[in-house]
This record gives structure tokens, C-alpha cells and sequence, in this order.
């Protein structure tokens, strides 16, 4: 059974590779999921963003220890009283239609993310109150009140510079052809299978990109992504999974490249959107305590990830600086789970949870099903490709889903999408304006000491109410072929093409 999975995703990557294009100067990436909707003001996938980086330049861009740093924009400088912030924009820069990057492109970019029908950026980018074009290389961020995460905010998708002219023509179907100020342009899509993109060659840091084109082809099995990762059909492979790390060691023609990661995994649950959330789950806050209690995060880090990642009950890990000390990761407590559904009166409540197609997603999904119903829960696990469930997810069709968040450097990028009322990734709709005006709090400082002691209160809001179960973090780990040099990992787990190249 397993040759035959294998086979058939051999053959399937070989079709996707094998077009006239395939030489030393393709890079090919398999990614673990196919990418949502190719454009910065929609997009919300993981994988999405990986293909971004080969798109698009963002405004400022984050290094190896999460510092700031200049991208398109050179230099940035905060106002007295913190609520403007201005930058200078590199010159000489140009999007893939020939057009010029200036101020008023960022002008026009911000205010469609602020603005636009499609947006997913809106909540992003709330506290801009205007854009204001200092002259053609200067552009000032107006704020209605202090707001320390938008330099984190502007080093990912909102960051992210459109051509003007492309929006004006394509408006939201941008997706089919997106046209940015990055490394490589778009050439073609196969939804399910491939992604291509070709060296700019008016790109302004073309002496970094040395690889003529790139290849992203969809390959969620990870025994899949390493079988042809070892074959060479595969130049990079993501998310390697734990238990093969020997196996890429190992082999004198593979590399295996690791990092640190801001990425977790959390049980997200419908609370409140539609008939799905119609469920004790949904409902009763003492379910969802029960169902916490019912598992155990080391076991899941033993059993399926060879215990290389870090268990975790928060959206970021223990020991760093906004981990709210006083909620440690709780240990699983079956009698506690029992005791819970019979004070609940549903002893034995049923929902469906959601998994990728992907190996390991599957895994935790079925080693999760397994602990609860030791407990009474009734699990019936659905699996489909990640587009599908964030679909279904978005509309409110869903009960639960296991679910890969990938990070971000300031800690509000990692709460308030998922927990905020109006969070953009918030499809169970769970709602606290008591959480909300924390999080607003922390927003409005940069002082470490402030900002760690409201996400503090804010942790014993959400740890209480459990609209999503945090599980674990993961470590970043890639497969490359030992021809590729200048590989740079980041714990945002974004593939940078800068600075890499590939031996025949």
C-alpha cells in the first residue's frame, strides 16, 4: 500500500516538473498544501506566504532574530507622540509591468487593504487613519492612536506593494496575475499542482537572485516530499517530518536545514457562527475544559513528532517573553475530563474536526480522537485539502479544526486573528469586549513590561473560555538537495530566495 501511495506521488510531482522549462536553473519547492488565493489583500495561507516571498517585497522585512529590517522601505522613523510613522522608500524600484514603486503606490496599496471588498487586512490595519505622500520617495502612516505592532504588520501581507496599474485592471482577480516589486514574476498556476515564476530581471536586487526560475508544486504526504526530495525530482521539501530527520542526515546528497519557529498549532471551534456551532462543544465552556483535559500535548510530540517540537497551551512558547507564567501547560487529567462532561450533563458529546490532507496534520487529528474518547467524546475526523477547509471554515461550516498558525514577531500578530471579536481568521466568532480592550491596551505600548502584563489578563480570558486549544509549536525543519547553496532558514518559516544558488 505504501509503494503504491509513493508511486503515485512520484508520478504525480514528475507531471507537475516535467515541462521544457526543468533545468540546473529551476529551483523546485514542494510545499505541503496548495496556496489559497494569490494575492496579498486576500490571502490567508501559510503556504500562500511562502509564494509571496518570491513575489513580493514588503515594505520592511524581518531577519534571522525577528529585528526589523529595510526592504523596500530604507529607513523609518516614529513620531514624538507615536502616532505617525514615516518612511523612506528605495529608489529605482519597478513592479513586473515596467511601473514605478513610490510613495503613491504605498498610498494605494494601504488604503485597498483598508478598504477593498476582498480584504483580509482591514482589522490589520484599522489604526491607519491616512496615508500622506510626503514628497515621491516619502510616505507617512497616519495612526488614530498608538500602535506598536504595525511594523509587524507591514512585514508581512500588508506590506506587500501591488502594482497600482494591475489594480486598477484587475481589481479582485489580481490572483490570476499578480503583479508585485519582487524577485520573480508570475508566469502560471495549475490549481493542485503547480506554481511558476521566473527571474525579474529589472528586480532591484537582481545581483541576489541567481536561479532563473522556481517551481512550487503541491505534495501534502510527507513520505511523498522526501521519497522525491531523494530521487532529485525535489530541490527543497518543507516541513520534513520529525521521524525521517535520520533519513536526510544521512544521505550524503540531502541537506536538512532547521530553525526556531514563531508557528503553532491550535484546536480551533465554532462557538458562534451558524448551525454548527450548535453543539455542547460550541456551547458549554466545561466541554471544551473536559476536551483539554482529555489530551496530552507530550504524548502527540512523542508519537508523532519524535519529540522534536514543544508542547504548548499559548500562541506563543514557554519561556519566551509574553508566555503568561501563572497558566503553565496543563497535564492531562482524564478523571477531570469525566467529571466535567457528567457535571455538563453530555457525557458523551459528538462533533466533526477537521484535518489537512497532510501526514502529520492526520496524525495529531487521530491521536487527539483517540485520547478523547477516553474521556466519552465522539470524534469523527474530515479530512481535505487545506482550501476546502478554509472555506467551509469561513462560512461557519465547521465544528472544530486542527489548524497551523505560522507566526508573526510582535505577539498581538498572534492573538487577535484568532480572538479578537472582529479577528480575521475568527470563524468561530467568539467575542469578549473585556479581551478586546486588553488587547486594544497592549496595541497602544511599547513597553515590554506593560504590553507582557496585559497579555497576562488577556491569556486568563481566552485560557478560560478555550474558543481554540493550543498544542504545540513547531521547529521548522526543510529538506534541500546538497546542491543548493545559501539556503537561509527564519523562524517565520518563509523561503527567502535571496542569496541562493544550485550546482548543476
Amino acid at each position: 500500500m505504501l509503494k503504491k501511495a509513493l508511486s503515485a506521488g512520484l508520478l504525480v510531482v514528475a507531471l507537475a516538473l516535467a515541462c521544457p522549462s526543468a533545468s540546473a536553473s529551476t529551483l523546485r519547492i514542494a510545499l505541503q498544501e496548495d496556496p489559497d488565493v494569490l494575492d496579498p489583500a486576500q490571502g490567508v495561507s501559510f503556504v500562500g506566504r511562502v509564494v509571496f516571498a518570491g513575489l513580493c517585497d514588503k515594505l520592511i522585512d524581518i531577519d534571522q532574530k525577528l529585528a526589523y529590517v529595510p526592504q523596500l522601505a530604507t529607513e523609518w522613523s516614529w513620531s514624538s507622540d507615536n502616532l505617525a510613522l514615516t518612511m523612506k522608500l528605495r529608489p529605482g524600484v519597478v513592479f513586473h509591468d515596467g511601473t514605478t514603486f513610490d510613495a503613491a503606490a504605498v498610498k494605494t496599496n494601504i488604503e485597498r487593504y483598508k478598504t477593498a471588498p476582498e480584504s483580509k487586512r482591514k482589522t490589520e490595519l484599522k489604526q491607519v487613519s491616512a496615508v500622506e505622500i510626503v514628497d515621491p520617495l516619502t510616505v507617512r502612516f497616519v495612526l488614530s492612536e498608538p500602535y506598536a505592532p504595525l511594523l509587524g504588520i507591514l512585514s508581512d501581507r500588508a506590506g506587500m506593494m501591488v502594482s497600482p496599474k494591475a489594480i486598477a485592471e484587475e481589481g479582485d482577480k489580481l490572483s490570476n496575475h499578480l503583479v508585485c516589486a519582487g524577485p520573480y514574476k508570475f508566469v502560471e498556476r495549475v490549481a493542485q499542482d503547480r506554481i511558476v515564476l521566473e527571474k525579474f530581471a529589472a528586480y532591484w536586487n537582481a545581483a541576489a537572485i541567481a536561479i532563473d526560475k522556481v517551481t512550487y508544486v503541491t505534495v501534502p504526504d510527507q513520505s511523498v516530499r522526501l521519497a522525491n526530495l531523494e530521487s532529485g525530482a525535489l530541490d527543497i521539501a518543507e516541513r520534513i517530518a520529525p521521524t525521517d530527520l535520520d533519513a536526510v542526515r544521512g544521505n550524503p546528497r540531502l541537506k536538512l536545514v532547521e530553525s526556531p519557529s514563531l508557528a503553532y498549532y491550535n484546536l480551533f471551534i465554532n462557538l458562534n457562527n451558524g448551525e454548527k456551532s450548535n453543539t455542547p462543544l460550541g456551547k458549554n465552556p466545561k466541554v471544551r475544559e473536559a476536551l483539554e483535559a482529555a489530551i496530552d500535548r507530550n504524548v502527540i510530540n512523542q508519537v508523532v513528532f519524535n519529540g522534536e517540537y514543544i508542547a504548548s497551551n499559548q500562541p506563543v512558547p514557554p519561556g519566551s517573553t509574553y508566555y503568561a507564567r501563572d497558566f503553565p501547560v496543563p497535564p492531562r487529567d482524564l478523571a477531570k475530563a469525566k467529571r466535567l462532561l457528567a457535571e455538563a450533563g453530555v457525557p458523551h458529546p459528538a462533533f466533526t474536526l477537521f484535518s489537512a490532507n497532510a501526514t502529520t496534520d492526520q496524525r495529531v487529528a487521530e491521536v487527539i480522537q483517540s485520547m478523547a474518547a477516553e474521556a466519552g467524546f465522539d470524534i469523527k475526523i474530515q479530512v481535505s485539502e487545506v482550501n476546502t477547509l478554509l472555506a467551509a471554515a469561513t462560512k461557519g461550516d465547521y465544528q472544530a479544526w486542527v489548524v497551523i498558525w505560522s507566526g508573526r514577531p510582535d505577539p498581538d500578530g498572534n492573538i487577535s486573528i484568532w480572538l479578537a471579536c472582529d479577528g480575521f481568521l475568527n470563524w468561530g466568532k467568539y467575542c469578549d469586549p473585556k479581551l478586546d480592550a486588553l488587547l486594544a491596551k497592549a496595541r497602544r505600548t511599547t513597553v515590554t513590561a506593560e504590553r507582557q502584563a496585559l497579555y497576562a489578563q488577556a491569556a486568563a480570558i481566552y485560557l478560560a473560555a478555550r474558543p481554540n486549544i493550543f498544542l504545540y509549536h513547531l521547529k521548522w525543519l526543510w529538506g534541500t538537495t546538497a546542491k543548493l547553496d545559501g539556503f537561509t532558514p527564519f523562524p517565520d518559516g518563509i523561503i527567502r530566495l535571496q542569496g541562493m544558488t544550485l550546482r548543476p
